[in-house]
């Protein structure tokens, strides 16, 4: 599988180019067009009970989508909900990474794609208890709401991120999460909950825009579901 990405860093889109019969895996709900002839089948991912605690859980789509490729090749356009930038992961086999809820696009069938529990932590966070986790080799597409940013590690060096900025990490990347400030009164002042303390080496991708802040901002004006 081959990716071409277009229309980044604002609103994109990547097509998936297959070879004659390959399969690639999409989050349900994120395919745009694809090529005539493909072919598409929808089940859960890692079995019901792995596909019900992704969905319930860690805020994904309960099933899974692979699409086939005819004889003659194909393509698949992709595209997340919110607009924002792509990057595309190229895994190699050693590292892996951890993707945080509703990042995850789409990923070679020679990826494998896991729920990984994240912790209590996690959940109490507001970004899912369970984390998405690619390996093995290939290709792999991640969303994000805004830009993206690359933050590259290296050994012993530190960064603090807020949660509801963080798209994905290598798993060399050591993670720890914790309240910003002392006390339930100073993260009301402030406005920061809860963030990531990170460890290098590897890469940390970011997103510029927070999908709770665009939350927060509908309903504080009419415009979305009040709880």
């Amino acid at each position: 599988m081959q990716v071409r990405t277009r229309h980044t860093p604002s609103y994109g889109v990547a097509r998936l180019m297959l070879a004659p019969g390959e399969p690639v895996r999409v989050e349900s709900g994120s395919m745009l067009a694809t090529s005539y002839g493909v072919t598409v089948e929808s089940r859960a991912q890692g079995g019901f009970f792995k596909s019900l605690a992704r969905s319930a859980l860690g805020g994904e789509s309960f099933y899974v989508s692979t699409y086939t490729a005819p004889q003659q090749g194909g393509w698949v356009d992709v595209a997340p909900t919110l607009p924002g930038d792509l990057n595309v992961l190229e895994l190699d086999g050693r590292v892996g990474w951890c993707v945080t809820k509703g990042c995850w696009l789409a990923s070679a069938s020679t990826v494998q794609v896991e729920t990984q529990w994240g912790g209590f932590q996690n959940l109490f966070g507001g970004e899912g208890g369970f984390l998405t986790r690619l390996s093995g080799h290939g290709s792999a597409v991640v969303a994000c709401y805004g830009a993206l940013d690359v933050v590259t590690l290296q050994p012993g060096e530190y960064i603090t991120i807020d949660t509801g900025h963080v798209v994905a990490y290598a798993d060399t990347v050591q993670s720890q999460l914790r309240q910003m400030n002392q006390g339930v009164a100073q993260s009301l002042k402030s406005g920061e909950g809860l963030v990531f303390d990170f460890a290098g080496p590897g890469q940390v991708l970011t997103q510029t825009r927070n999908p709770r802040g665009l939350v927060g901002w509908l309903r504080a004006n009419g415009l979305g579901p009040r709880s």
